[in-house]
């Protein structure tokens, strides 16, 4: 069976290629907007079905996963940054300070759709400004929800809980049981 990534991050990409050895790349044209009336937890979720139903409903023939991430700092659902100015407001925000980071994920195979969301958490070490100013002037940041990678300088991050690779975005270890359950991988 085929089996499709509804996404073009890297990063998911990287992840996916550590459970399957052949897979396809079909990035989603859906609108990425956050509903504003819903749970951080609730949105990326909703995402992420949104997205991977869209890539499957061309490929009908196809295992198709969507998945979608979101940093939540205070109440306030951080995507990725819209500009230069806005990666240098969102890392000094979270400078110092603990964080949340959800992946929504979907998978469609055919009929069936199975999804969920994963939680990590993230303590950001303290941020000088010339760091911040560098770090976004690699442009790093700039495709990132929370506007960084914690896999880019380690440097960034004191301590963190839950699934490294969720921060990334893909929790490989709940992705992996999932195709396991359903027989995409022994």
């Amino acid at each position: 069976m085929r089996f499709i990534l509804a996404s073009a991050s890297p990063r998911r990409k990287e992840i996916l290629a550590r459970i399957l050895s052949d897979f396809e790349v079909i990035p989603s044209e859906e609108d990425e907007a956050i509903p504003p009336d819903v749970s951080t937890q609730k949105a990326v979720e909703l995402l992420a079905i949104k997205k991977a139903e869209s890539v499957a409903a061309r490929n009908p023939d196809a295992c198709v996963l969507g998945a979608d991430t979101v940093v939540s700092f205070e109440g306030k659902k951080l995507g990725k940054p819209k500009d230069p100015d806005d990666a240098v407001r969102t890392l000094t925000m979270l400078s110092g300070r603990l964080h949340d980071v959800f992946t929504g994920w979907c998978i469609v195979n055919g009929a069936n759709r199975i999804s969920g969301t994963e939680r990590s958490s993230v303590r950001f070490r303290c941020l000088d400004e010339e760091f911040i100013h560098c770090y976004v002037a690699s442009g790093s940041p700039m495709d990132k929800a929370g506007s960084y990678g914690i896999q880019d300088d380690p440097r960034l991050v004191a301590e963190y809980s839950g699934s490294f690779t969720n921060i990334m975005g893909l929790p490989e270890e709940k992705i992996r049981e999932i195709l396991k359950e359903i027989r995409i991988i022994k």
